[in-house]
This record gives C-alpha cells, sequence and structure tokens, in this order.
C-alpha cells in the first residue's frame, strides 16, 4: 500500500511541475510561428520562463493546480477500493507539500475542506481491462479553462456562424465558436478535447477523455482526422493569440472522438484545455504498486526559454503603489509596466465580501491581485509564496466596478479581461487593468519578495484569502486604460468578423 501511494504521490508532483514532453513541442512551435516583438511573443517567452522554472524547482506550473481527474484502467480482481484510497492519501499529501493547491470547496458551505478531499474530490474513473498493469493517468485542469468548456445542441444558431447543422459542417462550426468564446480567459493558446454525440453528461466526460490523447498522434477515425486538421489549420486565423493579445497562434491541439446518441440529441461538447495542459500517466506493477513506465513525461525535458531572456524594450513603465490618479491616466492600452510596492490578492470570496463590507484596511490608490496563490509556512512559521499566477478577472465583473469606485482602487491585476461595466469604472475614477500571464505561477512567484500579512484566511482558507505580498517589477499589460479603450473588446469584436469569414469559405 506504501508503494502505492508513493508512486501515486510522485504522478501527482511530476503532473503538476513537469510540462509534458509533446505539449512542451507544441508550445516551441508557437513560439517559432509567433511574430516577434509582439506582445504574444513576450508572453510566450514567460510561459516558457516559467515552465523551466517549475521543472528546476519542483513546483506547480500553475498556481491553480485544478481538480485531479484520474482515469484508471486495471486487471481484473484488483482492490479498485485500495487504489482509491491510496490516491485519497497521495493527494492530501501533495497538497501538503504544496503540489497541489487546496482547492475542494463545499458547495454548501463555501469552506475549504484543506486538503483536497471531499465529495466529487478527486474525480476518479475506473475501467477494468486484460491486461496485466495498471494504467493510470492524471489531468490537472483549472478552473479558469474549466469555466470555458461549452456544450451546444444541434441544430443551433450562432453569432456570424449562421446555423450549425446536425452534420460534421455543423460541428466545424461549433468547434470554431469554442475557440472564439474562450478568448483569453482560457489562457490561450489552448488545447482542445471535443465529443461529437453521446448525452450532455457522457459527451463532457469523452472530451475530457481525449485530452488524453498525445497532441501528435493521428484521430483512427479517417473523418475525425480531417475534422482535427482542419480545426487546426483554420483556429490561428481567429488570431486571438497568446493571452487574447491578438496574435499568429491560438490553437495548439485538437482531438476529437464520437459516441452514439439518442435520435432526439446531437451533442457537441468541448473541453477547453489552457496552455499549462497538466496530464500525465504510468504504468503501476498491481501486486507492489511500482512504477513500470511513464506516460507522456521525458526523462530529460527540453528547456524552452531562450538564454537572453525574457525579451524587453526599455520603454517598460515603472510604477510604485500607492498609485496616483494622475499616473494612471497616462497610461495606454499596450502599455508594459512594473509594479513595485504591496499588493492585495482578491478573488470570488473577498470581492462579495467587500460589496457589502468594509475592508480591512484603507485601499486607496491600492492595487487587487485576481490570484489565488498556493501557500505554505516555513519551519518558522512565516508564510511563504510558492506559486502565484493571476485568475480568470471576469467572475468578478459583477462586483469590481462598484468596489473600485468605493475604495478609489488605482489598478487591477489579473488575465482575460474584463466588461463594460468594469471599464466605465476604471474611466471615471482614473485606474488601470493590469493583464498578467495566466498560468505564469513561477514567473510571478519569484517577483514576490515577501508576505506582510493576510486577512480572512481563516474564513476564506488560502485560495481566496487576502494576502499582502510585496512585489518586485511584477510585469503586467495594460490592457484596459482610463479613457474607455479595451484591448480584450477589441479582440474579441476582430475576432468575431474572423470568425464569420471564415465560415463563409466553408
Amino acid at each position: 500500500m506504501q508503494q502505492l501511494e508513493d508512486s501515486l504521490l510522485s504522478l501527482i508532483s511530476e503532473t503538476a511541475t513537469n510540462m509534458p514532453e509533446d505539449v512542451r513541442k507544441a508550445i516551441q512551435r508557437a513560439v517559432e510561428k509567433e511574430c516577434p516583438g509582439t506582445q504574444s511573443a513576450q508572453a510566450l517567452s514567460i510561459i516558457c520562463k516559467n515552465i523551466d522554472m517549475a521543472h528546476e524547482n519542483v513546483l506547480p506550473i500553475c498556481q491553480d493546480t485544478g481538480m485531479p481527474t484520474f482515469h484508471i484502467h486495471c486487471p481484473v480482481g484488483v482492490n479498485q477500493i485500495k487504489i482509491k484510497a491510496a490516491i485519497q492519501n497521495a493527494i492530501a499529501e501533495a497538497t501538503r507539500q504544496g503540489k497541489l493547491r487546496p482547492n475542494s470547496v463545499d458547495s454548501i458551505t463555501n469552506k475549504n475542506s484543506g486538503l483536497n478531499l471531499g465529495p466529487g474530490t478527486p474525480v476518479v474513473h475506473f475501467e477494468q481491462w486484460e491486461k496485466d498493469y495498471i494504467e493510470v493517468l492524471l489531468l490537472l485542469k483549472g478552473g479558469g479553462c474549466e469555466n470555458k468548456n461549452i456544450q451546444y445542441s444541434l441544430p443551433v444558431e450562432l453569432p456570424h456562424l449562421g446555423r450549425c447543422d446536425r452534420n460534421l459542417e455543423g460541428v466545424y462550426r461549433c468547434i470554431l465558436h469554442a475557440v472564439w468564446q474562450a478568448q483569453g480567459q482560457g489562457c490561450s493558446q489552448g488545447f482542445l478535447g471535443v465529443c461529437i454525440g453521446g448525452d450532455r453528461a457522457s459527451g463532457y466526460l469523452h472530451a475530457k477523455e481525449q485530452l488524453f490523447r498525445d497532441v501528435e498522434d493521428v484521430n483512427p477515425v479517417p473523418e475525425l482526422a480531417e475534422l482535427e486538421a482542419r480545426v487546426m489549420a483554420n483556429a490561428d486565423k481567429l488570431e486571438i493569440g497568446t493571452m487574447g493579445f491578438g496574435g499568429a497562434v491560438t490553437l495548439l491541439g485538437c482531438k476529437i472522438g464520437a459516441l452514439n446518441r439518442l435520435p432526439a440529441s446531437f451533442f457537441v461538447s468541448v473541453a477547453y484545455n489552457c496552455w499549462a495542459y497538466r496530464r500525465l500517466g504510468v504504468h503501476l506493477d498491481p501486486e507492489t504498486g511500482e512504477i513500470l513506465r511513464w506516460l507522456f513525461r521525458a526523462e530529460n525535458p527540453r528547456e524552452l526559454a531562450r538564454a537572453e531572456g525574457i525579451p524587453t524594450t526599455g520603454k517598460e513603465i515603472s510604477l510604485t503603489v500607492p498609485l496616483q490618479e494622475e499616473d494612471m491616466r497616462k497610461l495606454k492600452v499596450g502599455d508594459v509596466v512594473l509594479l513595485n510596492g504591496l499588493v492585495y490578492t482578491g478573488r470570488d470570496e473577498l470581492h462579495k465580501y467587500l460589496s457589502k463590507n468594509d475592508p480591512p484596511r484603507d485601499l486607496t490608490g491600492a492595487v487587487i491581485y485576481h490570484c489565488g496563490p498556493v501557500m505554505l509556512k516555513d519551519e518558522s512559521g512565516r508564510w511563504q509564496v510558492k506559486a502565484a499566477g493571476p485568475t480568470t478577472s471576469m467572475r468578478e465583473e459583477p462586483y469590481q466596478a462598484d468596489i473600485i469606485r468605493k475604495y478609489r482602487i488605482r489598478a487591477v491585476i489579473g488575465k482575460g479581461g474584463m466588461g463594460a461595466k468594469t471599464l466605465a469604472a476604471l474611466k471615471e475614477v482614473g485606474a488601470v487593468y493590469l493583464n498578467a500571464i495566466g498560468g505564469a505561477a513561477q514567473f510571478y512567484c519569484d517577483r514576490i519578495v515577501g508576505v506582510e500579512g493576510v486577512d480572512y484566511l481563516e474564513e476564506f482558507g488560502i485560495p481566496e484569502a487576502m494576502w499582502h505580498l510585496r512585489v518586485k517589477d511584477l510585469l503586467a499589460v495594460v490592457t484596459m486604460d482610463a479613457n474607455g479603450n479595451s484591448l480584450h473588446a477589441e479582440v474579441e469584436a476582430d475576432s468575431l468578423k474572423r470568425l464569420g469569414e471564415l465560415a463563409s469559405v466553408s
């Protein structure tokens, strides 16, 4: 039993910290294709550096270590109850070690279990097979990209795409729409798992199962192989780019499966995965639990970051907190800033709280960082940041404008941008939205020089607490300025136009 737990703990740790080799190759191809000197190219450089740092330091690639999802094939007679118990023990230990962020929240009480255990967490699927070893596949899929999953019921009318009929042409249009709707909120560039058919539940499950395929494989079904190739040939023409900044590369992989369906139903289910595509697998000895073979993992992973480091122009704007309104109004969409001083993390629970209650400290001129870090205490009892990239900001759209106005916040850091309500508040108050690079948890962790306090830790749990982080030269891009301009709205509108053009030539 102990050997089995040790093997599973190794799988969890490697999946969280070591990008699979096929994904590394896909990202390398994107680097070579992207136009040098663009914001997307700079974002890709940060992503590459982050992947290398995570592997070197054995720390999470992204602070959102997602919902651990196991797919297990085992020989007849293997005790699945013992395997599940070993998985739960390994998950808890990986969380204690900081390889996983505590992500399991009670949906009724909103309490975080603290160890990633609870009803439905982790997700474990068993299937018997006739081989004489156990296969364990693990997918760590974060909440940001999980929120961009989408399901279509055909026939359906889609904006700029028209009617999607119950055929492969209709499926193709739905897949393009799925890529478009994710924008930067899903941490593009992304990967897709798709299921044609099934019911609502089996369709999503089969779509996620496609994410266990190798990025470079060829679908054994000729019609699906052709459809995958067609999607890959055209998705980049949307020019959504890395993080939704606009650019030459938008999609890194598309895998499609099919299930039989009811005559009355025709579902197309799409599982969108961010660039931080964390999935590995192992073959285990059913008697000892020892690892016999690794799947997707390279023994000596290729380094992705270039020797010259993150490209800068010398035109980056240095800002120090507390921020001043006149300085914020000078900033324009596209400006790259280096932020210094104290920032406060704030996610869903904090925004909901601040909409009805006063903050624990003065937020005038402050910066709110949409971030749920991985935190551990050192031997002296001091909190240390182990991973700290941005979360998807759009979830805070119902609250953000009111909070900006009420507390005179001058900057919000996150990923994926925000909507018209927040944009209006930025203009009124004189504040900006700074887009950090989603998933780059080690790159941003390296910019945090101290933890100076925390509020609401007991009430909200580690990811949702209000951490006081001192940062030095934290790099982010102004994508929504105090003059009413939004790069996100611009890219969304432009890519929607391109979506319609792709449909017209189908």
